[in-house]
């Protein structure tokens, strides 16, 4: 990602197309750095940056905070205006396309017309229905519109919006931490700690962006964990859903502490409800918890990222259903060895090794004295699950 523009002494005009271009990605690099702001507080909403530039120096900027707050652009053309800046003929970096409807705030595409800025561009489109179309509009009104600027970058941040609202799922990125020979626990359960402090923070980091963080009734048996956020600052908490498909979770476990919780069962739990926790019935027939259901549930919830830390067989029951996006796996330097528990439990063996899942690895970094892998599903063109080559297959 370029640096960013702020003070950084621009030209004020670009004597090259090369040179527009560079202008463009170092101001929507400003406008991603900004969006990144809103990464604990929009859910439901994308993150959106903008930045308000003229002659190579930004006038205003700004980003969506949480839902019913101003949009980015409003934000940054206020930012301008409070500067003493008028934003007329000036060009509007933004990472969405601009919104094109009425919703609990005005559309963007109204606000920049009516500001009168010559030129808007963004780096991805609006994948929302409702929404979309800002582009024609802005174009209509005879603003020049850039579009597809730093758009890896842009569909990257908001991955879980786009899987939303474009297949009805959430994104799902399943956490696991293990020894060099992939064991996560001890044959006896035994799981605290593989990993060391900074893995562990760095892991409460990637639980802060989710809006849910996702567990079994298993893990609830064997650790009791609390599943909040606490070695990162954040201004709110994700939701807490256990799958417990007998309804066996104790009211006394703590991550139904204080409400902010989900039981998901196959049948039962109703008394919880009374406690304060959301229970949600929804079994599949076969006495077990419908989980592609259940994500579809959560989407029309307005969970965009769901963050997994369960067990093997949970692990394995979401990797059979086709669910998991992502993996977010911290490599301790130590061997356990057998017997002990691996990460992740498929139903039944494996014919052959194309039944594999395939995986795409999109970073490994040293995060303490362990490596943290990123690793991406690979889904093969039909799969319903499919987001397009830019988010799902690289």
């Amino acid at each position: 990602m370029a640096a960013s523009p702020a003070n950084a002494g621009m030209a004020a005009s670009a004597a090259t197309p090369q040179d527009q271009v560079s202008t463009d990605l170092a101001f929507m690099a400003r406008a991603l750095e900004l969006a990144a702001r809103g990464i604990y507080t929009t859910t439901p909403n994308p993150r959106v940056g903008a930045v308000v530039a003229r002659g190579g120096e930004i006038l205003g900027e700004g980003f969506h905070r949480r839902p019913g707050e101003a949009h980015a652009e409003v934000a940054a053309l206020d930012d301008a205006r409070a500067r003493g800046h008028d934003p007329r003929g000036a060009t509007v970096y933004v990472n969405l396309e601009p919104c094109n409807h009425q919703g609990r705030t005005g559309a963007c595409t109204r606000a920049l017309i009516d500001a009168g800025v010559a030129r808007v561009v963004f780096a991805m489109r609006d994948p929302h229905a409702v929404a979309a179309g800002g582009a024609a509009t802005l174009a209509a009104a005879g603003i020049a519109v850039t579009e597809g600027i730093a758009e890896d970058a842009a569909q990257e941040l908001n991955v879980g919006f786009i899987a939303r609202v474009v297949r009805g799922m959430p994104w799902v990125r399943v956490k696991l931490a293990a020894s060099l020979d992939g064991r996560t626990a001890l044959a006896s359960g035994e799981s605290q700690w593989i990993t060391g402090a900074a893995a562990r923070a760095d892991g409460h980091a990637w639980r802060a962006r989710a809006c849910a963080i996702l567990t079994g009734v298993g893990t609830v048996a064997k650790d009791d964990p609390q599943l909040t956020v606490r070695d990162v600052p954040t201004p709110r908490q994700p939701l807490r859903i256990v799958v417990d498909r007998h309804a066996a979770t104790p009211p006394s476990a703590r991550v139904l502490a204080g409400g902010n919780a989900l039981m998901v069962t196959a049948s039962g739990g109703r008394d919880r409800a009374s406690a304060g926790v959301d229970v949600l019935e929804l079994p599949d027939g076969n006495g077990k918890v419908d989980l592609p259901g259940m994500m579809r549930t959560l989407a029309a919830r307005g969970i965009n990222e769901i963050h997994v830390e369960a067990g093997a067989k949970l692990v394995g029951a979401l990797v059979d259903a086709g669910l998991v996006d992502e993996f977010l796996v911290y490599l301790a330097p130590s061997l356990i060895g057998d017997p002990a528990r691996g990460m992740a439990e498929r139903a039944l063996p494996l014919a052959a090794l194309d039944a594999r899942v395939r995986l795409a690895f999109r970073s490994v970094e040293p995060i303490g004295d362990a490596l943290r892998i990123v690793a991406r599903v690979v889904r093969e063109p039909g799969d319903p699950l499919a987001l397009g080559p830019t988010v799902a297959q690289r």
